[in-house]
Parts: structure tokens; sequence; C-alpha cells
């Protein structure tokens, strides 16, 4: 009966340490959704810059700074100047 005791006692133990560590994995893990990224091409109008369209467009969890360089990149800009009337990929997120 002793021996019934102590093998119970230690699979309660594993079963413990196990669940433990998978409730621990599953808190771990971030639980907000990832946005998706999505592109269109859009038309600059007067007064735009790079650091507008990122107020405008960027997601929250993206610096702006990061944004403006993601646009430059994905245009072929070597500069933040835009021209009116030129046309630039931009990204959003939903």
């Amino acid at each position: 009966m002793k021996r019934f005791y102590v093998m119970l006692m230690v699979v309660l133990f594993v079963m413990g340490v196990v669940f433990g560590i998978s409730l621990d994995n599953v808190l771990a893990k971030d639980s907000r959704p990832v946005p998706q990224r999505y592109y269109k091409s859009i038309q600059i109008e007067e007064g735009d810059s790079l650091w507008s369209l990122a107020e405008e467009y960027r997601d929250s969890q993206m610096p702006a700074a990061e944004y403006v360089k993601e646009l430059r990149s994905m245009n072929g800009l070597t500069s933040d100047t835009i021209h009116w009337g030129q046309y630039l990929t931009v990204l959003y997120f939903q």
C-alpha cells in the first residue's frame, strides 16, 4: 500500500511538472494577432511627405522611422524627397 502511494505521488509530481511547463509555454507566447501587411499604390498630394505617410499608414507597433526607411526601400528612393503627382507604393496593415 505504501508503494502505491509513493508511485501515485511520483506520477502526480511528473504530471504537475509537465502541465506547468505546458502552461508556461502557452502563457509565454504573444497572444496579440500579427497584423497582415498589404501594399497599394497612391498618388502623392501636395503637402505629403514620407513622414506624414508613415503617420497615416503605419501600424502603431512600427516606429515611424522604420516605416519611412521601408517606404524608401520599397520605392527605390535615396532620400526623403517626394514630389506632388508621383506614385508610391505604401505598406499598410489590417
